[in-house]
């Protein structure tokens, strides 16, 4: 499942797994961004979400959890990592960091992240534009300010 061979039904799939992960963070009080990591064949190496409320843990966000969850690797180079949000500054690095080319995103109205830098060093994006995404995450931005702005929102 390389990166040029994803189609938007393998996209809306993959996607669906980071957007069960968002609900249920977002039903146990935390921000609901989640995360799922594939390897190229399109396994699913491990999903997660971002529980930085619930664990009182700020590095726990969605793209990391996913990433533990999925494990040691030999490689990240043919794994996808999919996203209900735009990844903030952390979880880009982690993208460069560990060379994953592909990264499917769920949203990116709410807020960019770090979706330019990626895409300037060389990494696939797919932005799905998912209404789901985007409403679940307004709602809570509007419902939770100050929990959005302690650490990716603007103040």
């Amino acid at each position: 499942m390389a990166e040029t061979t994803l189609s938007k039904d393998a996209c809306r799939a993959m996607l669906a797994v980071a957007v069960e992960e968002a609900r249920a963070g977002l039903a146990e009080g935390g921000v609901p961004v989640g995360a799922a990591m594939f390897a190229g064949d399109g396994r699913l190496l491990g999903k997660g979400r971002n529980q930085r409320v619930q664990q009182g843990d700020p590095s726990v966000h969605g793209e990391t959890d996913a990433f533990r969850a999925a494990g040691r690797q030999r490689s990240y180079r043919d794994a996808v990592m999919v996203t209900t949000l735009a990844p903030c500054w952390y979880c880009s690095g982690l993208v460069r960091q560990f060379g994953i080319r592909t990264l499917v995103v769920g949203e990116s109205r709410n807020f960019q992240g770090g979706m330019a830098w990626l895409r300037e060093n060389g990494v696939n994006i797919i932005d799905m534009d998912d209404a789901e995404c985007v409403e679940m995450l307004q709602e809570f931005i509007r419902m939770k300010p100050e929990v959005w702005h302690e650490d990716i929102g603007e103040e």
